[in-house]
């Protein structure tokens, strides 16, 4: 770690990256996280006791190496070897509706509830895809003890205590060969992982193995859509670097899941803009309405507004006022000429301050979500997305409805 994030730094204020340099599974994410982001150890692992089951050691951070970086580790202690005869729980496994069961009873922070829910829910329906079952049908076994629904609610208090943090990822590492299960022996990736990641962009890297869990891909599904991958990168200040380390090691690759936590830059973007503003008096209600149309689809005009007020001798008259990039002015005007009456124009130049903002789509609504100083995050549906709705009550509640998710970070 480079040096540590502040705890006063508001989540909405980070932009988190995630590089699965050796690959990704939960307690990878959960260690890459917290080493990045000390001061959230201590109440993470206060979160954890409220649902660590009665007689089960508590989970902890330690420090490890892997290909010779430093990294971090997160999880529970070896435990004891088992008594001759003995079934192991995880081969005995547990449904979906008992997992959620619990984490639903646990005296959990609502948000660390949500969230690990969530996971759990994608990851039953991954399940439930691959063995032609319903959800409420879906039997786990690698989830079936504490050392893994811990990991899935230590990534849910993480990601809900972060809130509003930009999350982005590096393509995740393909691997290759098998992996033995109680199923039998599967293909890497594992039949749940490929189906969570389904959309995702990979890397062949060469090195075989399982790379990436079901519950490492439940976590990239989680955060990151499979269309912001090779998106440019929100810009800002590397504040932090975390190193999570996986149990598996190897062949000339550290298995670690590196975290880069950079603060936004929310100050408002300053870009020059050139104004054309002109009056007409002469020209009906149809044909100022068709040269708008015209105008604001001409090349280089940024915002187009229009006024009416009155003008000599009491005549009502329009006035046209045009944001322009200041590249496009001369081929703007002579549209003005040729699309209205107007005999001349007045052009100046201005500055225009834009906030951050970055673009998202839920179900078929397009949403911009604005960053404003002081790390507050403003959501506005695409207006014309929304106008097909039957009434105004269903296109605003349909409007309301993909903004809200688009804050929460739902895709």
């Amino acid at each position: 770690m480079s040096s540590p994030s502040s705890p006063d730094i508001a989540p909405q204020s980070l932009a988190i990256h995630l590089d699965p340099v050796g690959g990704i599974a939960g307690d990878m994410f959960v260690a890459a996280v917290l080493d990045a982001m000390p001061h959230l150890a201590e109440p993470l692992f206060v979160e954890l006791a409220k649902a660590q089951p009665r007689g089960m050691a508590a989970p902890a951070l330690t420090a490890t190496t892997q290909a010779g970086l430093r990294a971090a580790r997160f999880g529970l202690p070896p435990s004891p070897p088992l008594r001759a005869g003995t079934i192991p729980r995880a081969e005995a496994g547990r449904s979906y509706a008992s997992l959620r069961g619990e984490v639903e009873a646990a005296p959990l922070d609502a948000g660390t509830k949500r969230e690990a829910l969530a996971l759990l829910e994608l990851l039953a329906q991954a399940e439930a895809g691959v063995h032609g079952t319903t959800v409420d049908e879906v039997h786990f076994h690698e989830l079936a003890d504490w050392h893994s629904l811990l990991d899935v609610v230590a990534a849910g208090f993480l990601v809900a205590r972060l809130a509003g943090a930009t999350w982005t990822a590096s393509p995740p590492p393909l691997g290759g060969g098998t992996v033995k299960t109680v199923h039998g022996v599967l293909p890497v990736p594992a039949p749940a992982t490929a189906r969570l990641l389904t959309g995702f962009p990979w890397r062949d890297d060469g090195t075989a193995g399982e790379r990436v869990t079901p519950t490492g891909a439940a976590i990239l599904r989680r955060l990151v859509a499979p269309e912001s991958f090779g998106r440019p990168r929100v810009p800002g200040r590397l504040l932090a670097i975390g190193m999570g380390a996986g149990t598996k090691t190897f062949a000339g690759i550290a298995n670690v899941t590196r975290a880069l936590v950079f603060e936004r830059d929310v100050e408002p973007a300053t870009a020059a803009i050139a104004t054309i503003e002109f009056d007409v008096d002469d020209m009906t209600g149809e044909e100022i309405a068709h040269a708008a149309d015209r105008l604001r689809a001409t090349a280089g005009v940024i915002d187009a507004s229009f006024g009416t007020r009155a003008g000599k001798k009491g005549r009502p008259l329009t006035d046209f006022r045009l944001l322009v990039d200041p590249a496009a002015v001369e081929a703007v005007a002579r549209a003005c000429f040729v699309e209205t009456s107007t005999l001349g124009l007045r052009v100046g130049e201005a500055a225009r301050r834009m906030l951050r903002r970055e673009e998202s789509r839920v179900d078929s609504l397009g949403v911009k979500v604005a960053l404003r100083p002081g790390g507050e995050r403003t959501a506005k549906a695409e207006h014309d997305d929304a106008r097909a709705g039957a009434s105004l009550g269903e296109r605003r509640r349909t409007r309301e409805y993909a903004q809200r998710r688009a804050l929460e970070g739902d895709e």
